[in-house]
């Protein structure tokens, strides 16, 4: 059979058709698995996961193609990303801790983290990379998300100035903190030589009474295993662990870093070795610099404590540190709705420093009206708190005292308030409350936490008043309650009280009120009494 030259043409372009649609069809099935492959990896960067390596991270901390040997002698890429968060702008000594680092381990990726872009910029060696944290309208998401940035299963924390001179001492923290399983040991340090002493520390984060206490640990033979530490130490923890916290990376950042593996019960072992050094003794040449580090470093800690909602610190010497409210601040809470402040919805108490204030306000005005002769009595919660706690009631937000009307001109504070407020000497303002007819001392005038005296008159008998509140407690009640009135301790001072308090109070709340903490209105926050 003869084919003609046409036929030939069109069957020749046929096959031809046939070939182009074969190799168009492999490379796109070509490009959807490379889409697949990216959409992983950019699924591990945003949840890191153990055994990570290469990818980005070999990106970071140049010194090998993927694959390259890793901190372990395998061949699957490095382990761990070394990363240096702390570090002035002003001075610091961020290139030379790469170059350390780097010389010793080429393979490892390394990363500056910097909350804003430095100025003056920074000097990295090669495999070294800064990373800004502050986003940038024209960049992804990604590029200022550090969890993007980490490839590798370990994350080791350093300060600033540090020196690697043991090229083995990374392994060595790799396999204290791999043998301890998945126990309660999440992070594993070793000290800085020739820096503060760093000492491992036992921390006590107490949310609901918005306060963080910090006490010394007791040293084992094989090192410490505590809550936090304080001083210079290099921490190595699993990048899952890192970037599984709220603020992975926050300032300052063992504060920061501490606080949250402690409210998850992890735990830190510091070793006795191996140690790192540092060479940069002191870490910053002038007494100006080092004031400046020192007072951003308190800033730093105020905001920090602000964000995480913890408004007192006690620490290791006893000492306190406080990041509440003042006589020159607003309270900590604004207008109370329905009896029920907003921290009882967050499932927390009445913050320490308007605690704090309250007492100083009740010394003060128990103070003035003794020394007035004008006979008062704790009232209402205030004396529930002083039955239960000797002190203020833990949710509490102000103080009641009962007053004798009679004795209000006794009291040069009180006698003129019908045509005003008074700010005393000492700064407290003392006003008759708008909200009806009783009286009112607020800690300042920026800071409206107070004690209400509330006026009473014997009749018959029986104590009363000319206009009343919709408050349950807010009730007549026979004056021998009052006959006489008997010292009961409060707030850390002896104040006075009804003599029968069970039975008042039983009066005014109900029975067994004593034995049964609620909150002021159930019906808006009840108090879940298991967590008591």
């Amino acid at each position: 059979m003869r084919i003609s030259l046409c036929q030939g043409l069109l069957t020749g372009a046929i096959i031809l058709n046939l070939l182009i649609l074969y190799y168009v069809s492999r490379a796109q099935q070509q490009m959807m698995e490379k889409r697949k492959e990216l959409g992983r990896g950019t699924r591990r960067a945003n949840l890191p996961a153990s055994g990570l390596g290469g990818g980005l991270g070999a990106l970071v901390g140049a010194g090998g193609e993927p694959g390259a040997v890793g901190v372990e002698g395998h061949s699957r890429g490095p382990r761990v990303t070394v990363l240096l968060r702390e570090f002035e702008n002003f001075e610091n000594y961020v290139g030379d801790v790469a170059t350390s680092f780097l010389r010793q381990r080429p393979e490892l990726p390394f990363l500056a983290v910097a909350d804003t872009s430095p100025y003056p910029p920074l000097v990295l060696p090669e495999g070294a990379r800064l990373l800004v944290l502050s986003p940038f309208p024209d960049q992804p998401p990604q590029a200022h998300r550090p969890e993007f940035h980490v490839q590798t299963e370990f994350v080791l924390l350093v300060p600033d100035g540090v020196e690697l001179e043991q090229p083995r001492a990374i392994e060595r923290l790799i396999r204290e903190l791999e043998g301890e399983g998945g126990g309660p040991v999440r992070l594993v340090a070793a000290p800085v030589l020739a820096r503060s002493a760093v000492q491992c520390l036992h921390l006590r984060v107490n949310l609901r009474e918005w306060t963080a206490t910090y006490s010394p640990a007791a040293s084992g033979s094989s090192g410490s295993v505590c809550t936090a530490l304080q001083g210079d130490a290099v921490v190595l923890i699993r990048t899952e662990d890192l970037f599984n916290l709220s603020v992975p990376l926050g300032r300052p950042l063992f504060s920061s870093l501490f606080v949250q593996t402690a409210l998850r019960g992890w735990k830190v072992k510091l070793l006795e070795s191996p140690c790192f050094s540092a060479n940069h003794r002191p870490l910053f040449s002038s007494a100006h610099n080092q004031w400046k580090a020192d007072t951003r470093l308190k800033e730093a800690t105020g905001k920090l404590m602000r964000s995480f909602g913890l408004k007192r610190l006690l620490l290791p010497d006893g000492k306190e540190q406080w990041y509440g409210c003042s006589k020159e601040t607003p309270r900590c809470f604004g207008t109370v709705q329905d009896d029920t402040p907003d921290y009882l919805y967050l499932d927390r108490w009445t913050p320490p420093c308007c605690l704090r204030a309250l007492r100083e306000t009740t010394k003060y005005v128990i103070n003035i009206l003794e020394t007035s002769g004008v006979r008062y009595w704790l009232e209402g919660g205030t004396l529930l708190g002083a039955v239960r706690h000797q002190d203020i009631i833990p949710w509490d937000y102000d103080v009641d005292l009962g007053i004798y009307l009679e004795d209000v001109p006794n009291c040069d504070h009180l006698k003129n308030l019908d045509s005003g407020s008074l700010v005393d000497a000492n700064g407290y303002v003392w006003e008759r409350a708008v909200e009806g007819d009783f009286y009112r001392v607020q800690y300042s005038e920026a800071n409206h936490l107070h004690v209400d005296l509330w006026p009473f008159y014997p009749r018959n008998g029986v104590m009363t008043k000319d206009t009343w509140t919709e408050h349950k407690q807010d009730v007549e009640f026979p004056e021998h309650f009052l006959q006489p009135l008997v010292p009961m301790s409060f707030a850390g001072i002896t104040a006075y009280s009804p003599n029968n308090h069970r039975a008042f109070l039983e009066l005014k709340f109900g029975e067994g009120v004593i034995e049964n903490p609620q909150y002021p209105n159930p019906a808006k926050k009840r108090l879940d009494r298991s967590k008591l």
